[in-house]
């Protein structure tokens, strides 16, 4: 079982989502700089959270720029498993692989708390490991993470089962309490929560640990 991370300049978590990826596979994933031209051959490609480019211009859109995105976004068409947390659920959505837009939180504060999800879709390979409607505790970290889109995307989301999880109490004031999505063919996942930041007692709590083991035994 192959992973990669994606690292831009100022991403922060890419050492936490590397460190839940070898719990989970056994392996060290490879660390792939933004300026790369290829992602190494792998069975999962990782967006991580943190602030790519200090956040100029808009979150996550210059990041979406970067010559490694050409790569991910045709390996991504392509069906590889992709997965973006926080930021990387920003750049996700400034490619165009996922609908919508990250914006910043309806209070115009940064979050930075645990926070509650319920899981909506467990038909996915990222969430099929996972009861339906049962709750998660992930923390949040973010200023920019009000997700937006217009009513009749949202309506397809819903319809099409795409929301992938929302928050019980809503901390950003994201659109019908959205905090996860994937994409049409069900291999993209962006998600502002962080599930890498709780896979160990010693951090808080496990939660993130089933999840990237349900995301692993799907795509493995």
């Amino acid at each position: 079982m192959k992973t990669a991370v994606i690292v831009f300049p100022a991403s922060n978590c890419d050492r936490d989502i590397a460190v839940a990826l070898e719990q989970a596979t056994g392996k060290k994933p490879e660390m792939v700089w933004h300026g790369d031209s290829t992602v190494p051959d792998t069975d999962l490609i990782a967006l991580p959270g943190g602030f790519s480019y200090g956040d100029y211009l808009r979150a996550g859109a210059m990041a979406a720029k970067s010559p490694i995105m050409r790569d991910v976004i045709e390996k991504a068409k392509n069906g590889a498993p992709v997965i973006g947390v926080c930021n990387g659920f920003q750049v996700l959505c400034e490619t165009g692989l996922l609908p919508g837009a990250l914006m910043r939180n309806a209070g115009l504060d940064f979050v930075c708390r645990s926070v509650k999800l319920r899981l909506e879709n467990n038909s996915s390979i990222f969430t099929k490991g996972l009861d339906k409607d049962r709750y998660l505790n992930f923390p949040v970290a973010h200023h920019d993470g009000n997700y937006f889109a217009d009513d009749e995307t949202l309506d397809r989301l819903e319809a099409e089962d795409r929301i992938a999880f929302r928050y019980v109490d809503n901390p950003n004031g994201s659109a019908r309490d959205i905090a996860g999505v994937i994409n049409d063919a069900g291999n993209v996942l962006g998600m502002m929560p962080h599930p890498e930041r709780v896979i160990s007692p010693l951090l808080g709590g496990t939660d993130g640990t089933e999840f990237f083991k349900s995301v692993i035994n799907a795509v493995a």
